[in-house]
């Protein structure tokens, strides 16, 4: 009898960049599952259709990058607290019942990140900058939040979107227009940049550090470069630092485990395998 082998994907347009391929292809063969894991390239559209009737796919899961969050979290059953609270599902899998559940596991990469490589980070929990106003500012705003930051400060160009953050999440959150960045940096306990600013091809990340305490953590999303210029002027002050291709590794680990029945680890071999695939390092 020919045995039904468990299939799961990337979706959304385009998805030919997609590295979680590659992540997970590896996590299956170190754990000796019979699985695969590809790439579901969904036109705009029809990504109404496909998410609606996820069941037809023929995939037990699946991941969702942009442009179709918002429409994968609206096709689903039933919500974990952080889709629900985002409005934004990147991880899905089909229950016993068949309903299509959904997850939102990117505050997850970014706590596992700093959890792996700054493990006290939140022992005293206070205040947090967020830089950028995008999904991925708004997974960060709710993972500082989950972790009982008392204060975080949202700093966007465009104060609007802040605000918009801001309302979502309510107490404990304040919006800022960039030209507040300097005061509200003098309180932070953690600086997290989530704009694509200092990434290759992007436009610089033009910050100054001079009123961010020197204990304060540093964290910077982008992973091309692996050490932004951002972190490259954090360290030179002495603040510690934490890069970003392990956001992405680590946000992988809960969809794996659900949909392969076995959690995997993010290792040093991994995280190098990632970044010379993405042509960081040689």
């Amino acid at each position: 009898m020919t045995r039904l082998v468990r299939k799961a994907a990337i979706t959304g347009h385009p998805v030919s960049h997609s590295r979680s391929p590659l992540i997970h292809g590896y996590w299956l063969e170190k754990h000796g599952l019979e699985g695969e894991y590809g790439r579901v390239d969904v036109l705009p559209e029809n990504a109404e259709h496909f998410y609606g009737n996820f069941a037809d796919s023929g995939l037990i899961g699946a991941n969702v990058t942009v442009p179709f969050k918002e429409i994968a979290a609206k096709s689903c059953d039933w919500l974990d607290d952080a889709a629900s609270a985002m409005g934004a599902a990147n991880t899905l899998w089909l229950d016993e019942a068949g309903r299509l559940c959904g997850a939102n596991t990117d505050g997850l990469g970014f706590l596992g990140n700093l959890d792996q490589l700054s493990p006290d980070w939140d022992e005293t929990p206070g205040t947090a900058v967020v830089l950028g106003a995008g999904g991925a500012a708004r997974a960060i705003v709710w993972a500082l939040l989950s972790r009982k930051y008392t204060t975080v400060h949202i700093v966007n160009r465009t104060r609007e979107k802040a605000e918009k953050i801001s309302n979502e999440f309510g107490n404990g959150t304040v919006a800022h227009g960039w030209e507040n960045l300097g005061t509200t940096l003098a309180q932070a306990d953690v600086l997290v940049n989530t704009t694509s600013l200092g990434m290759t091809g992007k436009p610089p990340l033009e910050i100054d550090l001079k009123n961010l305490p020197a204990t304060a953590l540093v964290n910077d999303i982008v992973y091309s470069p692996l050490e932004t210029d951002l972190l490259k002027q954090a360290a030179a002050r002495g603040n510690p630092t934490v890069d970003g291709i392990g956001m992405l590794l680590h946000q992988a680990v809960p969809a794996f485990e659900r949909w392969f029945g076995e959690r995997p680890v993010v290792t040093d071999e991994l995280r190098t395998l990632a970044l010379k695939d993405l042509g960081v390092i040689t």
